[in-house]
């Protein structure tokens, strides 16, 4: 998420009271997470763990919760809740404004896009041409959707991340300030939901079909020309490339890449990353065939049992 303006490292810690190391003018362009950070970026740490990765990541501040040796061009912001004052500044750059029409006045909608009763558009929604938006669809803030979109009844862009802190009182939600992003030419079944990145932006490609009941978690980025069967659910954080297919039920972990022309049967757990140009079945994932061998086994046992009493 970049800010509508660059700040200061001294106006960025203003905001969230604390203490910086570095020169106050040191500019931020915005804050992300640390899979998507680029100069000018914030990031946040809060676990000795993971302190060298956010120190070396492509983030240019870091706001962490203990002072340590300030790595060359960067800056550091310190808090004793590096989770919390995350939000406070989504909260601050990217606030929940409530509007009390169905349309939004600052959204945009392009030339022969059609928006069927009882939808919702929020703040700052582009809508491309020639698009249909069926009835009792939600479109949260600062959605893109691009030309020939068609999306059915029901279906929601734009919840938040599911992405929580455990804490002695109870979960801590880390706040979501990014975007989905529909690119041209996309279809999007009834009752679907993909949430909005946290700081990014959840991608949906060109030409990609998406069946009904499908979920797409924060920040996956999915390519061009897929096809995604009905019940399917994806974690956050994963990216799939061109031209795959999910068949039903198909479940994806966080943080995994599916190759490129991937197909993934029905039912499967994809529970690792997996290469492009095969085919996959089962949970734990594997290559179909080899799937399918490790089944026929199986039923092989009791027979072979039986020989061994004889």
């Amino acid at each position: 998420m970049k800010f509508p303006k660059i700040q200061t490292l001294q106006e960025v810690a203003e905001i969230i009271d604390s203490k910086y190391i570095g020169d106050p003018n040191f500019e931020v362009h915005g804050m992300n997470e640390i899979h998507v950070v680029e100069p000018g970026d914030i990031v946040f740490v809060d676990h000795p763990k993971y302190y060298d990765k956010a120190l070396q990541s492509a983030a240019t501040i870091i706001l962490i919760n203990k002072e340590v040796e300030c790595p060359e061009g960067k800056a550091l912001l310190i808090s004793d809740d590096p989770f919390r004052d995350f939000n406070t500044l989504t909260r601050h750059f990217r606030p929940f404004r409530a509007i009390n029409t169905s349309i939004s006045l600052s959204a945009t909608i392009g030339e022969g896009t059609y928006i069927q009763p009882n939808c919702f558009i929020g703040n700052h929604v582009k809508i491309g041409k020639n698009c249909i938006i069926h009835s009792n669809v939600s479109i949260y803030d600062h959605t893109v959707i691009g030309d020939n979109v068609i999306i059915h009844a029901g279906t929601t862009l734009g919840a938040d991340a599911f992405y929580y802190k455990k804490r002695p009182e109870g979960f801590d939600q880390l706040l979501s300030g990014g975007r989905v992003v529909i690119e041209d030419n996309v279809g999007i079944g009834a009752l679907c939901t993909i949430d909005k990145g946290v700081t990014g932006d959840t991608t949906i490609g060109e030409g990609t079909k998406i069946d009904n009941q499908v979920h797409v978690g924060h920040d996956t980025v999915i390519g061009k020309r897929c096809l995604i069967a009905a019940q399917t659910g994806i974690a956050g954080c994963v990216k799939i490339m061109d031209e795959v297919t999910l068949w039903g039920q198909v479940g994806v972990i966080s943080s995994i890449t599916i190759g490129e022309k991937a197909v993934v049967m029905a039912q499967s757990g994809v529970t690792k990353s997996i290469e492009g140009d095969k085919v996959y079945f089962g949970t734990p994932i594997d290559e179909a065939r080899e799937k399918l061998k490790q089944f026929a086994n199986v039923k092989k046992i009791p027979e072979i049992l039986n020989k061994l009493k004889q």
